[in-house]
């Protein structure tokens, strides 16, 4: 991802209201987000706010698209946190040599760069002994519609594939799916709706009524199928 790049689609304003899913995630990746935390691609902050909750040590958001940086640092002021958190331009690349993270977190970023591996090897040289390395990701290439080309999508992953990715270094944590429901809405989008992004009754719909569903649902499924997959890597102490 480089430093020039530029957010395509305008879901990030809608993924606002997503309140349920990101405290969704946010309780199954909560145990790894400690310490001093680097978020890349931090679009407008609402993903910062949610996960930043107090035990962290410092946080720093990486937002590659400059045109985002001043929303980012407004949402940041708009909700103050214990947590020392500061904002930087750029991509992994503009990050001091030698600065180290105990978590590295991409939510729903790593499917905007084409290669997906150089990204990550980057990301480890800046994961301190013992910390984790945290991807969410788009699930299952099957459900690629013109969504995903329309937010600038390379690819849609399976636990396989997005494992594939990590650099041989590290070791396996968890690799799980979640939102099993929300795949029927993805499948409905791809050959019914054919949408390039939700609205904001969608995404309400969605967060109030799929996810609560999809909780339950993801356990009966032992977190087999979902619209999202998350893997976690540890670089050994």
């Amino acid at each position: 991802m480089s430093s020039d790049f530029k957010y395509q689609g305008t879901e990030l304003e809608n993924a606002a209201h997503a309140v349920n899913w990101k405290a969704y995630f946010g309780s199954r990746l909560a145990p790894y987000i400690t310490g001093r935390v680097l978020e890349v691609g931090a679009g407008l902050g609402g993903t910062t706010i949610r996960l930043r909750d107090g035990r962290q040590k410092s946080w720093l958001c990486l937002e590659p698209d400059a045109s985002l940086v001043t929303a980012l640092e407004g949402t940041l002021r708009d909700n103050p946190s214990p947590v020392p958190t500061r904002v930087l331009a750029g991509d992994v690349g503009s990050l001091a040599a030698g600065e180290e993270f105990e978590c590295i977190l991409y939510i729903d970023v790593l499917e905007h760069i084409e290669d997906d591996k150089a990204e990550l090897l980057r990301a480890t040289r800046h994961l301190a002994p013992g910390g984790h390395l945290v991807v969410l990701c788009p699930a299952f290439q099957i459900l690629f519609s013109e969504m995903d080309h329309a937010l600038g999508h390379f690819r849609r992953y399976t636990k396989s594939t997005l494992a594939a990715a990590f650099p041989p270094s590290l070791q396996p944590v968890e690799l799980f799916y979640l939102d099993s429901l929300g795949m029927i809405a993805s499948l409905a989008n791809k050959f019914f709706l054919r949408q390039n992004a939700p609205n904001e009754g969608q995404v309400k719909f969605w967060d109030g009524t799929i996810i609560p569903i999809s909780r339950v649902l993801d356990r009966v499924l032992f977190h087999t199928i979902g619209r999202s997959v998350i893997v976690i890597y540890r670089r050994p102490s």
